[in-house]
């Protein structure tokens, strides 16, 4: 590639500025003093601009994904312990991680004692589809039901809905484990319109403790809960995890060794100075 004259390199670089391509303005110089150096052909230097300012976008829309989603928490697959726990089959859950059941508008429910990797694997596939740019949403089932709750008060249900009904990926994690749910009867019926408009068109994922039998109760309307559940499980995949307790596990582990941590600590003499000296008090 021929050395650019400065009146063109700045004309260059104004375009750059006017149109908004930071990145590439920024990397010009490098990206030009390298293609010159390498004598490379104009079309690849113009291809290694653009991917840059590309690359700078895609990951802006990430980002801009993450935050919309309201994540807690960046959870990865390769984080999660599959030896340790036996119960999740590793080739299954890595089939899981190209989101092909959201291509095909289909649901996933992991179902299983708490401690069992259950939200670490849904909050770990909503992020992938942050990342493949996909409109998502993490909330606690608690909490979806206090927000909807509030709209009818305020006469803002409609626009509430459209929070949960809108996003292509949805996970709606700790199903069961706050009974705060069973006070009004008005939960299974907001529970219902939820999974209704999704039902067909866009992914929910979802994380529970109990069985659907007891989902009943947890909503506190059997009748309109069969029809949830009848709406969740259909083209849903169905994840059950039967193994031990991470947390536990931890637990047990910290806890063992306390005592050998306690027992190695050396206790001065209350009347010994620090510096090896007899104390004066």
């Amino acid at each position: 590639m021929k050395k650019i004259s400065d009146d063109h390199l700045e004309t260059v670089r104004q375009y750059l500025k006017m149109l908004k391509l930071f990145r590439m303005e920024h990397q010009l110089d490098e990206v030009l003093k390298t293609s010159e150096k390498e004598n490379t052909p104009t079309i690849l230097v113009l291809k290694r601009l653009l991917e840059i300012e590309g690359t700078g976008l895609i990951n802006r829309r990430i980002e801009r994904r993450i935050k919309e989603s309201k994540l807690p928490e960046r959870k990865l697959l390769s984080d999660f312990d599959f030896d340790f726990q036996t119960g999740v089959d590793k080739k299954q859950i890595l089939n899981l991680a190209t989101l092909g059941f959201v291509e095909r508008g289909q649901g996933l429910i992991l179902a299983g004692n708490s401690g069992t990797g259950k939200s670490h694997i849904t909050k770990a596939l909503l992020l992938i589809g942050c990342q493949k740019l996909y409109r998502c949403r993490y909330t606690r089932a608690s909490d979806m039901l206090k927000h909807l709750m509030s709209g009818l008060s305020d006469d803002t249900l409609d626009q509430k809905l459209l929070l949960y009904t809108r996003p292509d990926i949805l996970l709606i994690d700790e199903v069961g484990f706050d009974r705060l749910e069973q006070k009004s009867a008005h939960n299974a019926d907001l529970f219902f319109k939820i999974i209704d408009a999704r039902y067909g068109k866009k992914s929910t994922l979802m994380t529970t403790n109990i069985d659907f039998k007891a989902l009943g109760e947890y909503l506190s309307d059997p009748v309109i809960t069969t029809a949830i559940v009848d709406r969740m499980v259909h083209h849903a995949v169905i994840v059950n995890i039967e193994g031990p307790s991470y947390r536990i596990y931890e637990s047990k582990k910290l806890n063992h060794s306390i005592p050998n941590s306690i027992n190695n600590l050396s206790i001065p003499d209350k009347n010994e100075d620090p510096n090896g000296s007899a104390s004066q008090y």
